[in-house]
């Protein structure tokens, strides 16, 4: 990943982060979308206990994707732990990015969760709960308990999988930037199933899905850097280069036939 391509990668990043703040700080969207969600004549979120969401997409497929992120870390590690390995330069290059987004993405979201005073729709006294709403920087005029629930945490269980974009780089980092868009589709999904439930606002999801896209591209720079790209390059011109010392013997043997 080039200079250019980087700062690409950043400035959308910028912009996305501004429009994120203008929707939590100067509209209703979340309310508007909570209060969609919410049966106001039963007191509650109707898919906050309903199979689907709390016991396949809640539960089931987080095992899922926790389960495949773990196979794909042994593979990675099992790899490293043989003396010539068995997958090729840009595969494992590509496998670092995914492991370390499998890891930091779910850890540090988890992370900045457990530090947030932000409460859940569910816990909201405007839906049967006892807790204030919030913007994401508005203080509260008195304490309260810390409600732990900004960034979206179960959306970041499927928002790695936006990583596996890097197999696109270095050649077609076009692809690569669409498949980390794409990619985030998983995760959205998750998230959204989330919403219904009363768990989460939208805004909670899209920054989520925002800070996932910073790590990997983070993660996608250190390992497609300038450098590393020239080092990949001559491994791979050693790899396909014909053995020169091997062809001499022979043709020498060829002249003296001759």
């Amino acid at each position: 990943m080039n200079n250019r391509i980087f700062g690409q990668c950043l400035f959308v990043l910028g912009i996305a982060a501004a429009v994120l703040f203008w929707l939590g700080e100067y509209t209703n969207v979340d309310i508007m979308l909570a209060d969609w969600m919410f049966d106001f004549s039963r007191h509650e979120f109707p898919w906050k206990e309903h199979w689907f969401a709390a016991v396949f997409m809640h539960g089931s497929m987080k095992v899922a994707l926790i389960a495949f992120g773990v196979a794909l870390v042994a593979l990675l590690a099992a790899d490293y732990m043989m003396l010539s390995g068995f997958l090729d330069n840009d595969m494992r290059r590509g496998l670092r990015v995914v492991a370390a987004s499998f890891v930091l993405i779910p850890t540090t979201i988890s992370m900045l969760k457990s530090t947030s005073i932000h409460a859940c729709p569910w816990d909201l006294q405007r839906y049967g709960g006892t807790a204030p709403y919030l913007r994401l920087f508005e203080l509260p005029t008195s304490h309260i308990a810390a409600g732990h629930c900004f960034p979206a945490g179960h959306a970041s269980s499927g928002l790695w999988l936006a990583s596996f974009a890097v197999f696109w780089l270095p050649a077609r980092p076009r692809l690569a930037k669409a498949g980390i868009a794409m990619g985030m589709i998983p995760g959205a999904i998750l998230g959204w199933v989330q919403q219904m439930r009363g768990a989460h606002f939208m805004t909670h999801t899209l920054w989520s899905m925002w800070y996932a896209a910073l790590v990997i591209v983070l993660l996608a720079r250190w390992q497609y850097r300038p450098a590393n790209e020239e080092r990949a390059n001559v491994g791979r011109e050693n790899a396909t280069a014909p053995d020169r010392q091997g062809l001499l013997p022979n043709a020498a043997l060829s002249s003296d036939e001759a």
